[in-house]
């Protein structure tokens, strides 16, 4: 047990791998403990957990699919067992709701199961997940959602759905915001643009036509890697943040300005 109560403590949903990865290393370098969560791929997030904790810092992970939402409840016991287990804490200070996926809609072509894919894993879920622990969030802590540049600039259409429900998550952003003020809880969402995963399939990261290409439409030549976003989710979960609430936070490098 770390026994800090001023150690300061994050949750990184989907932080097993890609952007969720980086998130938790980044929190963690600046000095942040780590409560990650995973949907599969539990050795992935041992080895997260493992770097975190040679780095200095706590960490631990747990198993949730944030597609099914009766399962909140009890994944909010764990948390606040954990947190009290672990740390001698009753709260957390940062909740990064970054899980997801994507699922091509092309449009003309598209399934209700498809869009129903989406919309649960990308609206849904944050909303209550979010709903769940905000009991267990502290007074002047961060809620950071994940949108996409795609939000505000248009790609191929079969990102049509995967888009429009980014869009709502920004919309729900701003409403919780002002919901949250009262306990001096900043509510952001950061919004990556074109950044070398292995999200939809791992093309941004290793088709070289692709990134040749896109690098002629970002402003600083290149497609962004995982860590710059890790790094910008670190900076709004800081300290120095905390006057910066309901805003959408683009990390593209300029993409379509």
């Amino acid at each position: 047990m770390t026994n800090e109560k001023n150690q300061k403590i994050a949750i990184v949903t989907g932080g097993n791998r890609g952007l969720g990865r980086s998130e938790a290393l980044a929190l963690a370098a600046s000095g942040v403990d780590v409560l990650l969560t995973y949907r599969s791929n539990a050795d992935e997030a041992a080895e997260v957990v493992a770097q975190i904790q040679e780095s200095g810092r706590e960490a631990v992970a747990l198993r949730l699919d944030t597609t099914e939402t009766e399962t909140f409840a009890a994944f909010a016991d764990d948390v606040r067992r954990e947190l009290a287990d672990r740390w001698d804490r009753e709260t957390f200070d940062v909740l990064v709701n970054n899980a997801g996926a994507m699922v091509d809609t092309p449009v003309g072509e598209t399934t209700m199961e498809q869009v129903q894919a989406l919309v649960a894993v990308h609206f849904v879920g944050p909303v209550f997940l979010t709903q769940a622990l905000l009991p267990l969030i502290a007074d002047g802590g961060r809620v950071i959602n994940t949108s996409t540049g795609l939000a505000r600039f248009t790609g191929d259409p079969s990102y049509s759905v995967y888009a429009s429900m980014k869009g709502a998550i920004e919309v729900y952003t701003r409403y919780l915001a002002k919901a949250l003020g009262s306990r001096r809880i900043a509510v952001n969402t950061i919004a990556p643009g074109a950044t070398g995963t292995d999200f939809g399939g791992g093309y941004l990261r290793d088709s070289d036509q692709v990134r040749d290409h896109l690098a002629g439409v970002i402003a600083m030549g290149h497609v962004g890697d995982p860590d710059d976003i890790g790094t910008a989710v670190a900076a709004l979960a800081s300290d120095a943040m905390g006057w910066v609430t309901g805003q959408r936070i683009e990390a593209s490098g300029g993409m379509n300005l």
